[in-house]
């Protein structure tokens, strides 16, 4: 398993056709959350603040995920469903045929903060 030194190394190391879904990601999250730090936990990227990480990201074979609190997936389920993704309990998977929607990402971003308080 490869250990990341910090979110370019990690968009580096993922599929190429994914990357680009990666950078965007990470940009609006930054821009959703600006006062959180990025960082690296359990070899993924993500945002945190208060030592609470807020949203995660992460690059698979064919898709991407991004992870928030189990109350920013319920929040956002109508959001989510009408963009045609998938949830589980604190993700949401998305690819380059169908990406996540940059309201969306603030949204659960949000979301995520708020339930957790930070």
């Amino acid at each position: 398993m490869t250990a990341f030194a910090d979110h370019d190394a990690y968009i580096a190391a993922a599929p190429e056709a994914l990357r680009p879904l990666l950078v965007h990601l990470r940009a609006q999250l930054a821009w959703a959350l600006p006062d959180a730090e990025e960082i690296i936990r359990y070899d993924m990227p993500g945002f945190a603040a208060g030592g609470s990480v807020i949203a995660g990201y992460g690059a698979f074979s064919k898709q991407c995920g991004l992870y928030v609190s189990g109350g920013a997936i319920s929040a956002c389920s109508d959001a989510i469903a009408a963009a045609g993704l998938k949830a589980s309990k604190t993700g949401v998977k998305f690819s380059p045929n169908k990406p996540i929607p940059d309201d969306l990402i603030a949204a659960l971003a949000l979301s995520s903060r708020k339930e957790l308080g930070v």
